[in-house]
């Protein structure tokens, strides 16, 4: 049985002024399931998120989230979404039970210090529930932050580039939390520059300059590239990366000791390599394109604005 969609939004688009920040969006979300939504800075994410959740309305497109109008029913829409936003937007002169109360009364929530004592516990700071809001850490903000936006009990959350700036334990823990609502049936789109992160999700979407470039999952998205990559590992790396580098429809990326140089033309690869091969300061070998390598091939390809 094919599971109902939490978003269903086609044509969905965004101007601001002269300039076309979202142009002609689709997602289609199953309910259930945790998407990564990726891209560069300025690609349309937020926007796109903000419009989903009823924030902003949308110049063109149509659709729905939890079943409901993005456009006539985006009042309805915020009452059972939990957003997430990029900054840590809560009283900092607070306290984090302070904070949760105070977004309880807006939710108009009843049993309001159950409510709030059971979140405490639910994420892990019952014990912080007297520190200040700003004197708390960037992984101990993001658990506020997740909580005040999980206490209405949302069926869906939208969370725009939440472990940003937070160490790689509180992003492990995040994605712990993440994987446990998505098992009691909460949604996820969570936007995110992190290629692990975007491994650990269902499935993906890929936006750039507003466009959505690939979607599914992280197997289907790199095979759909039909990439072929080769990687070179040695002191030469950085000649090899500047000689190649504006070579039409190869791509190059440094990782580490390494160098990946991929192209989706295999033969035009390998002419383009062909001169560097020799190098006795390189080791080169074939790969299998990482989820990254697909990311900037399809960056590179992109019509710009």
């Amino acid at each position: 049985m094919t599971a109902p969609l939490a978003i269903d939004v086609e044509g969905l688009t965004k101007r601001f002024g002269p300039r076309t920040v979202v142009d002609g969006i689709a997602l289609k979300v199953p309910a259930r399931e945790v998407w990564g939504f990726l891209g560069p800075n300025g690609s349309g994410k937020t926007t796109t998120i903000r419009m989903l959740c009823g924030l902003l309305r949308p110049d063109a497109g149509r659709g729905t989230c939890l079943g409901l109008d993005i456009v006539n029913e985006a009042e309805a829409i915020k009452l059972q979404v939990g957003y997430m936003t990029q900054r840590f937007s809560f009283y900092e002169d607070l306290t984090v039970e302070e904070n949760l109360s105070f977004v309880a009364r807006l939710y108009g929530l009843p049993k309001r210090r159950r409510t709030v004592e059971e979140t405490l516990e639910r994420v892990g700071l019952a014990g912080r529930r007297a520190q200040l809001a700003g004197s708390l850490s960037g992984g101990w903000k993001q658990r506020l932050a997740l909580a005040a936006c999980m206490m209405h009990t949302p069926k869906l959350l939208l969370l725009d580039e939440p472990t940003a700036g937070v160490d790689p334990q509180a992003r492990r823990e995040f994605w712990e939390q993440i994987h446990a609502l998505a098992r009691d049936g909460v949604t996820v789109l969570v936007s995110t520059h992190y290629m692990d992160e975007a491994e650990r999700c269902d499935r993906i979407a890929y936006i750039a300059y507003g466009k959505l470039l690939a979607t599914g999952t992280v197997a289907e998205v790199i095979a759909g590239a039909r990439l072929s990559t080769w990687v070179a590992t040695g002191p030469g790396r950085d000649d090899v990366a500047r000689t190649l580098a504006g070579v039409p429809g190869i791509g190059t990326a440094v990782f580490g000791p390494s160098l990946h140089v991929s192209s989706p033309d295999a033969e035009a690869l390998r002419r383009a390599i062909q001169p560097v091969l020799g190098n006795p300061r390189l080791a080169w070998r074939e790969a299998a394109p990482s989820l990254e390598d697909v990311f900037i091939h399809l960056i590179s390809g992109a019509p710009r604005p």
